[in-house]
């Protein structure tokens, strides 16, 4: 049995001047309290760790991994335990020196992207690309002029010149043959009928992600940059839990899911073979 769960022995002692300014995990456990609700009861509820929801009432946000997080647990309790989420996760940015300033999307592109080393233009590659060019055109300017010899004595000899002739065209299905198929945009475009596939791409920012398998098994546990993709695949189903669903775009046995997932949020997701529907 862990710790709170009786809420009436949580009442809290009456002091006017806690009254008048209550801390984020004050106010979070007191509207717990008053709802009904133990530890317990809300750790099921939003599947924050019981660990973390004791942190939270105690003011102590270190577990949460960052303020990113701390946001998400701060939104995640405050709607269990019927409070409006957005004073709270105010005075959170107020306590501790207010949300960051968003990152310009070009400067962290270039930040993440390989810089090519520089080099000297490359003299003898441009010598013999233009040998290459005059041999070409000298080439082509007396087969031209052959065929063209070829048909001046054709009609001397008294054969009639065909006029108006154009070269065959070649056939549509020719040239696709050579080249080769484009790839496709996405890893999973393809995936097997008899698997799950989920990529999770970080397409608005970063954040922390985990996937386990159907054994329960981790599949990776991490922090995921911005431009940054990920793709698992398991026989049955896929576990995931995204630290700031906002920033992700993910695409299930080849299809994008358009959930309306809010920066900042928390979710668990379960997929199997027969989504994009949420398990």
């Amino acid at each position: 049995m862990s710790i709170g769960n009786s809420p009436e022995d949580e009442r809290p002692f009456e002091d006017d001047r806690e009254e008048a300014h209550l801390s984020v995990g004050r106010a979070l456990r007191q509207a717990r309290i008053a709802a009904g609700l133990t530890v317990d009861d809300v750790s099921n509820a939003t599947r924050v760790r019981i660990a973390i929801v004791h942190a939270i009432e105690a003011d102590n946000f270190a577990p949460c991994g960052g303020d990113v997080y701390a946001r998400g647990h701060i939104r995640t309790l405050a709607k269990a335990v019927h409070l409006d989420p957005e004073p709270l996760i105010a005075q959170y940015d107020a306590e501790h020196g207010g949300r960051p300033a968003p990152t310009p999307a070009a400067p962290l592109f270039e930040a993440e992207r390989i810089r090519p080393e520089r080099r000297g233009p490359n003299w003898t590659a441009a010598m013999v690309a233009a040998i290459v060019a005059v041999i070409g055109f000298v080439g082509f300017t007396v087969v031209k002029g052959g065929d063209d010899g070829g048909a001046k004595d054709q009609v001397a000899g008294g054969s009639t010149p065909t006029t108006g002739t154009t070269a065959a065209p070649t056939p549509k299905g020719s040239k696709s043959g050579d080249q080769k198929p484009a790839p496709s945009d996405s890893a999973i475009a393809a995936a097997p009928q008899d698997k799950v596939t989920v990529q999770v791409s970080a397409t608005d920012g970063r954040s922390w992600i985990s996937a386990r398998d159907h054994n329960g098994r981790l599949m990776f546990d991490g922090l995921l940059k911005q431009g940054q993709s990920k793709t698992f695949q398991d026989s049955t189903k896929i576990n995931l839990v995204l630290g700031d669903a906002g920033a992700i775009q993910l695409y299930v046995n080849g299809k994008k899911i358009d959930d309306d997932f809010q920066p900042g949020a928390v979710e668990r997701l379960t997929y199997t073979k027969g989504d994009p529907q949420v398990g």
